[in-house]
């Protein structure tokens, strides 16, 4: 039993070999020269998705990511002081005023790297400059909590248990042969003192056996505690051994596992017959209709927008909207108090990296035909760079939707239909992060609206169970979600994910002004109306008063205005935040996920600018107790009028599980805004023409027919 055991276990170390090597392959190792222009317009931009080699990448723009070339010195650099444990290496962004201050031809400021490394069981926060080859800053963890984990945390940690006797003893009396083993790696949260002083991770596990979706085969109850250093098992927790591991009959969801297929539409696509409208200059410009911004993919955020601005219809001028943009942080608590599950309150940017865990797209499916393709650079736990092919896609998306209409009754005598097509430019990434796929776009529009979606689809994380009917479920029972199917549960469970927005309206210092629409009475005789409603501005003077619980029956709107800058007849020119996603969390604010997640309290904060203040759970949010989050930052109650300031949204989902999510999720989407109130002198895109058939290919169109 002990040998065959041992070539199980062997079979498993190799099967994980194979896995990093996965992760790793798309190292560059073939040297090629750059395009001989700058700027990339794409003729068929389908061929962009090919493989790509990096290698000969120079940064041309302040914020432009690491290269490789940059992380091979970054690499050399810190083994020359001894920190191999490398859990984070990109770009430490020359200070704001810099950035704005440099312009294309300008020489680039010094390229530093922002470095998170551990060794001897701490962390190290260190500057590298590149140019000198020195650390220039070298400091240990001040506040509680531990790095991101590194993609190696994570895939060797699941082997772990399979070092324990107990742990295969307990796995095959379940009746699961080690070969058809699946482990998932589950950060453990924080629960106390007990869980101090090292890096603790929970383990459990799956059944591969028949399908796939492994997810939906739990060993329910069967948890490992380890210590994600040594990588030793510290304890082994059973308490599900009455529980059968469901069935894999209907779980598969692979195109190839199904036994017919449903065509419910005819495929789709959209042409441009004269190429598309965007350019990307120098790798990460991305120049579209009005739009000017910055882009490029990060291992914690996914995605940064920076140096977003739109161009004034009336002067020409390119304006400031956003300096910078960003997903800060996602909280993912499961409602399920009960010893296996009760840990399960993910922040999935500081503790997975939501970049790290963003997979490559797919072409025609995951975005359209006239795509462009962005790689994602990054650096492994011994600083070796390495390439997350096709993490990023940017594509112009027309789904019929309208910029702006009009036609005249014909009680005007006037035969006028005017109407103007809406074009806009999407910026997307998804990432896998374990069973949960989330897809996030940055949506631009020519009438200088941002819009923010973020979409949910992937696996339910689901609990086994002994029930396979509701019938036998005795109804003063708490399921903690919703039978599924036989022997499966999909627990409850809320998404939320915090924004960073740092608004440069019309320049860095602006103010936030909660405009609140409040019902007024007529005085006696004055009108037949009895109550109208009226708009009250109220400017916020410290962090306390944008401190935002959104409330159906206090409407208001939320402007970031530039109180030095009026438009024409003197109203200030502002974005304001249209929000959408507004479920709040509604957990006790001492529960400990809480504390942690404390950044989920409201739904709109605003902070004075810092470059500290950035990941809203703080910069180490594995295990961290909550001692340096958005809220603790906030309750500083910092001035914020006619400041540089910081807006933070949290867009959330409340998730009921139904059997419609089963074995697969199909997606659900919600998104916010960013809009434009009173920054333009009119309508910005009144002067763009409409269609005409001579510009669009000749299709021949099929009339439907019942």
């Amino acid at each position: 039993m002990e040998s065959k055991n041992l070539l199980r276990y062997i079979f498993f170390l190799f099967f994980t070999v194979l896995l990093l090597l996965f992760t790793f392959s798309d190292i560059p190792i073939i040297s090629q020269s750059p395009p001989s222009t700058s700027t990339i317009r794409f003729k068929n931009p389908t061929t962009n998705a090919a493989r790509r080699h990096h290698s000969a990448d120079v940064p041309r723009h302040p914020l432009d990511p690491l290269t490789v070339t940059e992380l091979k010195r970054v690499q050399n650099i810190i083994q020359k002081n001894d920190l191999i444990a490398l859990h984070s290496v990109v770009l430490e962004e020359p200070d704001k005023e810099v950035v704005l201050a440099w312009k294309k031809g300008d020489p680039l400021p010094p390229r530093k790297a922002a470095v998170v490394a551990r060794v001897g069981g701490d962390s190290h926060v260190l500057t590298v400059d590149l140019g000198s080859g020195e650390v220039t800053r070298h400091e240990t963890g001040r506040v509680s909590g531990y790095p991101m984990m590194t993609v190696e945390d994570m895939t060797s940690v699941t082997w772990a248990p399979l070092a324990s006797a107990d742990f295969n003893r307990t796995v095959v009396e379940r009746g699961v042969d080690l070969v058809d083993l699946a482990c998932l790696p589950i950060s453990t949260g924080w629960f106390g003192k007990s869980e101090e002083k090292r890096r603790l991770i929970k383990v459990q596990c799956y059944s591969m056996k028949d399908t796939a979706n492994f997810y939906m085969r739990p060993i329910e109850g069967l948890t490992v505690l380890v210590d994600l250093d040594t990588k030793q098992v510290v304890e082994i927790t059973d308490k599900g051994k009455h529980i059968p591991i469901p069935n894999a009959a209907n779980t598969d969801y692979r195109f190839t596992a199904q036994n017919s297929y449903l065509r419910l539409v005819n495929p789709i696509s959209i042409e441009q017959p004269k190429g598309p409208s965007f350019t990307i200059e120098d790798g990460h410009l991305v120049k579209w209709a009005n739009w000017e911004f910055h882009l490029k993919p990060d291992p914690r955020a996914g995605v940064i927008i920076s140096r977003a601005m739109v161009r004034d219809p009336s002067t020409g001028e390119m304006r400031n909207v956003m300096y910078k943009g960003l997903v800060s942080e996602l909280f993912v608590p499961y409602m399920d108090p009960t010893d296996a599950w009760y840990f399960k309150t993910y922040m999935d940017a500081g503790e997975y990296g939501f970049g790290l865990q963003a997979m490559p797209l797919e072409p025609l499916n995951d975005c359209p035909r006239n795509a462009y393709y962005m790689d994602g650079v990054f650096a492994a736990a011994d600083g070796t760079p390495y390439v997350r092919s096709n993490m990023v896609c940017v594509f112009e998306s027309y789904a019929g939707e309208i910029g702006w209409r009009h036609s005249e009754s014909p009680i005007t005598g006037m035969e006028i239909r005017e109407v103007r097509p809406k074009v806009t430019l999407v910026v997307r990434m998804a990432a896998s992060v374990a069973n949960y796929d989330y897809i996030v776009d940055w949506e631009f529009q020519t009438d200088g609206l941002i819009r923010i979606k973020v979409g949910l689809s992937g696996i339910l994380m689901v609990k086994g169970t002994p029930y396979s009917n509701m019938n036998q479920v005795n109804h003063q029972e708490s399921l903690y979600g919703t039978l599924l199917s036989e022997n499966v549960i999909g627990v409850i469970h809320d998404h939320f994910i915090t924004f960073y927005l740092d608004m440069d309206v019309d320049g860095s210092n602006n103010s936030f002004v909660k405009v609140n629409l409040e019902r007024e009475y007529t005085s006696p005789g004055e009108s037949p109306r009895m109550s109208y409603l009226k708009a009250v501005r109220n400017v916020a003077k410290t962090e306390k008063d944008a401190q935002i619980k959104l409330k159906l029956y206090d409407p208001s709107e939320f402007h970031v205005i530039n109180p030095s800058k009026k438009t024409r007849v003197g109203n200030p020119v502002g974005y304001k935040v249209v929000p959408g996603g507004t479920a709040a969390n509604l957990l006790d604010v001492n529960d400990p996920p809480q504390k942690r997640g404390a950044f989920t309290n409201n739904q709109i904060w605003v902070t004075p600018y810092n470059e500290t203040e950035q990941w809203a759970g703080g910069l180490f949010v594995y295990q961290s107790h909550g001692d340096d989050t958005l809220e603790v930052w906030s309750n500083r109650n910092r001035a914020i009028e006619n400041k540089d300031i910081v807006v933070w949204y949290t867009l959330g989902f409340h998730h009921i599980p139904c059997q419609e999510d089963f074995p697969i999720m199909p997606t659900v989407s919600s998104s916010f805004d960013l809009k434009p109130v009173n920054f333009f002198e009119s309508n910005p895109i009144l002067k763009i023409p409409p269609n005409f058939e001579h510009d669009l290919p000749n299709c021949k169109a099929y009339a439907a027919s019942a």
